[in-house]
């Protein structure tokens, strides 16, 4: 470190500056993702408790997801395809890594898509102890809410035959066939006919906003608190240097004064 202070202290600014930057970029981010989080807050209410509509009137282009309709019910006209069902496995439900019950629904038109019907407890060897059949009339009418294709695992990691990572629509349709809907799935509401037993139904979504806020503002905190550091090592610096230039001088002053007292006392003696 530089002997002159000037310098040391304009590197001491100069890093007080860029942890300040840094912290900026980190605040910044953390109110986008309170931002990104209220609206998705804001759809959740917007769209849970609606009515339902026909799924054509909510979906006009099953190639193209509109992040406006999640969690809208709609209802679907069909039959389930009974025997290509799937399970998405390693969904945190009820404190276990369960499972979630996917069953393919062939729409009027041919299409088909995927239905969540819930989820199911792991059992005691790799697969669930039981899971609840779908009404297999040819004529049934679902309720669902509209949900976005997941991504595929960042690790990479597949599943045993029959089951899949996670509900990733396009590597699905590999096994459910082409006309398979690859950009929506539907979240189980009701069936008609219903059925005796069926899967738990996963959870409604939290509306917790979540740490983002108070985290940036904390990242705002440390950024003053960097200058604030900065600031007060200059000046106990200063007042350090200040205290090494006139110190000596003030002792010496002190032992002249205590000798002329001494001889003023041996003259008056």
């Amino acid at each position: 470190m530089s002997k002159n202070p000037f310098i040391r202290w304009t590197i001491y600014v100069g890093v007080a500056i860029v942890f300040a930057i840094v912290c900026g970029f980190l605040a910044n981010w953390q109110f986008d993702r309170s931002e990104g989080r209220n609206e998705e807050i804001a759809i959740v209410e917007q769209n849970y408790e609606r009515e339902p509509v026909p799924f054509d009137e909510a979906v006009a282009d099953s190639d193209v997801f509109d992040p406006q309709t999640e969690w809208l019910p709609v209802t679907l006209e069909g039959h389930y395809l009974v025997g290509e069902q799937l399970l998405a496995r390693n969904r945190p439900h009820g404190g276990s890594s369960a499972f979630e019950v996917l069953v393919p629904f062939e729409l009027t038109d041919g299409r088909i898509i995927i239905v969540n019907r819930g989820w199911v407890a792991p059992g005691e060897g790799p697969l669930p102890d039981y899971i609840p059949e779908p009404p297999s009339e040819e004529s049934v009418t679902v309720v669902v809410r509209l949900r976005p294709t997941e991504m595929v695992p960042r690790s990479g990691r597949g599943a045993p035959e029959g089951q899949v990572p996670t509900i990733n629509l396009p590597a699905i349709a590999e096994i459910t066939g082409e006309n398979t809907i690859t950009t929506v799935y539907g979240l189980m509401v009701s069936e008609n006919p219903a059925v005796a037993d069926v899967p738990h139904k996963v959870d409604p979504p939290t509306e917790d906003p979540g740490p983002h806020l108070s985290y940036a503002i904390q990242w705002i905190l440390f950024a003053i608190m960097g200058f604030i550091f900065i600031i007060y090592i200059i000046r106990t610096e200063r007042a350090q240097r200040r205290e090494d230039a006139g110190g000596p001088a003030v002792k010496v002053k002190r032992r002249r004064d205590a000798d002329a007292e001494q001889e003023d006392a041996l003259l008056d003696a």
